[in-house]
């Protein structure tokens, strides 16, 4: 394949292309993270209170239900795919890049329990396909595949601050394999080495932050037999309760899709009840439950003590909740809510009898995300580069295969509209290899 010249040019072109993508994805988070400091900080602050009174969730999250509901239902590409099922590199074009921003916009930074890392994919899918159209590259099938692929790469890479992370992602989402997996991921993985250069230089640059990924674990002792006989049982406890999120993410789906503009106005309004139900009952900043988790994810890791037991368990019950509605009704991505509330879980059960508390979050979150994905490989990717801990690998691997076998075992819930289905979810919802 390498001697073929279209391929050779096409290798070339892609990595070019992780350029100018990992540039307007960096401009894109950093416009995500002004506007939540901005709504749920600086405002409160300027209006006299130290964080976020009670109510506040319920105007910024009304706000998003009815932007989204209506971007859905008039701009093509309905804000891009459903969060419910799961990440996904199809039905992206370069027509519906409005309406995926302009939701993820009304989404992310107005309360949304999703993360970016969604309509990041989408958006380096759209921008690379448009500026292999501007250089009249041959529009073909596989020619497609590889600018879409080496597009999300080159945006996730910029997210995750690594390129390892996003060519693996973007590997087990198309669901590729054989030849194809490396016609694929070659260009993916140059692209997403060449945005994550360039994404990280131009951060130093300009000094404007977007949020890391990393939170800074301290150093676990050694594993011991405790910390390996608990993932046993968490694994599969965990993996029940998030995969039964998403299951009800995919009815809220349902929901939504009868009155579109109508019902995602209400689900946005329930995710804010949730938030407001959590500040009211613990006194807690609204900041916990509202938003991805990734903020409040490194505040848990650097200080697990401070947080009660109460405000543990409201957190897995709000946010849950929160999160469910929101996966089937805003636009933004499942990965970051599931690694907060994975981390969540794993604080909460680290007394346990031998479980510490750096292997509890480990396997929280390991067990979290892969239900949410069900991309073991990704998902064991990203939590070992998350926590930066190589001690804790084994559970990781461990909790995560558990998970796996657990929510393939189950049903997947009801079905949710084509263009939301990832290709690999839809082949093993069809049974076909």
């Amino acid at each position: 394949m390498l001697r073929r010249p279209e391929y050779r040019r096409a290798l070339v072109f892609c990595g070019l292309i992780g350029i100018p993508v990992s540039l307007i994805a960096f401009w894109f988070l950093v416009a995500i993270e002004q506007l939540q400091d901005l709504f749920w900080t600086d405002w409160p602050r300027d209006l006299g209170w130290d964080q976020p009174p009670w109510w506040w969730p319920f105007p910024l999250l009304a706000v998003a239900g009815l932007g989204v509901g209506l971007v859905v239902a008039r701009l093509p590409g309905r804000g891009g795919h459903l969060p419910a099922a799961g990440l996904s590199v199809g039905g992206i074009t370069a027509q519906s890049l409005p309406g995926v921003v302009l939701a993820a916009l009304l989404s992310l930074p107005l309360g949304a329990v999703l993360g970016p890392e969604a309509p990041l994919i989408a958006l380096g899918t759209g921008l690379a396909l448009l500026f292999g159209r501007l250089v009249k590259a041959p529009e073909t099938k596989a020619g497609g595949a590889l600018l879409g692929a080496a597009g999300a790469a080159a945006a996730i890479s910029a997210l995750f601050g690594n390129p390892l992370v996003g060519a693996v992602l973007l590997m087990e989402v198309a669901g590729v394999g054989g030849p194809r997996l490396f016609a694929v991921m070659l260009p993916a993985l140059l692209s997403s080495g060449v945005g994550a250069l360039v994404f990280t230089g131009f951060g130093h640059w300009t000094g404007l932050k977007t949020g890391s990924l990393k939170i800074g674990l301290p150093p676990a002792p050694l594993l011991d037999a405790g910390d390996v006989l608990w993932t046993l049982p968490v694994a599969p406890l965990l993996a029940l309760f998030v995969h039964g999120t998403f299951v009800g993410g995919r009815y809220a789906a349902g929901f939504v899709t009868s009155r579109t503009v109508r019902n995602t106005f209400l689900c946005a309004l329930g995710a804010a009840g949730c938030i407001s139900l959590y500040t009211v009952s613990t006194g807690r900043s609204a900041q916990d439950v509202a938003l991805s988790g990734q903020a409040a994810l490194a505040r848990l890791a650097a200080d697990p003590h401070s947080w009660s037991v109460g405000a543990l368990v409201a957190i897995l019950v709000f946010k849950g909740l929160a999160y469910l509605l929101c996966l089937g009704s805003l636009r933004g991505g499942p990965i970051f809510p599931a690694l907060f509330l994975g981390g969540t879980a794993g604080v909460l059960l680290a007394p346990l009898p031998g479980f510490g508390v750096v292997p509890a979050m480990a396997v929280g979150m390991a067990a979290a995300v892969t239900a949410g994905l069900r991309l073991p490989v990704s998902s064991v990717v990203l939590v070992v580069l998350l926590l930066g801990n190589g001690e804790t690998i084994p559970v990781v691997v461990l909790a995560a295969v558990i998970s796996f076998v657990v929510v393939e075992l189950l049903p997947p819930g009801p079905e949710i509209p084509p263009f939301a289905e990832s290709p690999a979810r839809r082949a093993r919802r069809s049974g076909t290899p």
